[in-house]
């Protein structure tokens, strides 16, 4: 009996961490979000959905996503609330930390890139200049 329960605390922890990571979106939803950079600072993935195709729940950072193409998509939020989000090709838009479904509305594909910004960089980008860029003084 004492051997079984000894399992017990190590399975909770197990179970805990795996839910953790289960939100992730590269984790939990490989065929719409693919990996393309991280760092202790960043995450970069491409998102993609076929018309008409719907996530599980997941979640993101704080981050900016850069529309690849036109798309019309459907957010449902964890405690069910709805928004509906038209996006244009080229658009940059910041969107705060969310765990949310994502329903692609349109008859077409729509791809992105989501940049999420890990927690405790606020600093780190504040500090970023358009010398340290590389992007001339006329950039900033």
């Amino acid at each position: 009996m004492y051997r079984r329960l000894s399992w017990l605390p190590v399975t909770v922890c197990l179970l805990g961490v795996n839910a953790g990571l289960a939100q992730d979106p590269t984790k939990v939803e490989p065929k719409h979000y693919r990996l393309a950079f991280e760092n202790e600072h960043v995450q970069v993935v491409y998102v993609h959905y076929g018309p008409h195709e719907k996530s599980v729940m997941h979640d993101h950072p704080g981050g900016v996503v850069v529309n690849i193409t036109d798309g019309h998509l459907r957010f449902t939020d964890q405690h069910g609330s709805v928004q509906e989000v038209t996006s244009k090709h080229g658009e940059a838009r910041w969107f705060k930390p969310s765990k949310h479904r994502v329903e692609n509305l349109g008859d077409t594909p729509y791809d992105g890139v989501y940049i999420g910004v890990k927690d405790g960089t606020s600093t780190t980008v504040g500090a970023l200049t358009s010398k340290n860029l590389g992007l001339g003084a006329s950039a900033a």
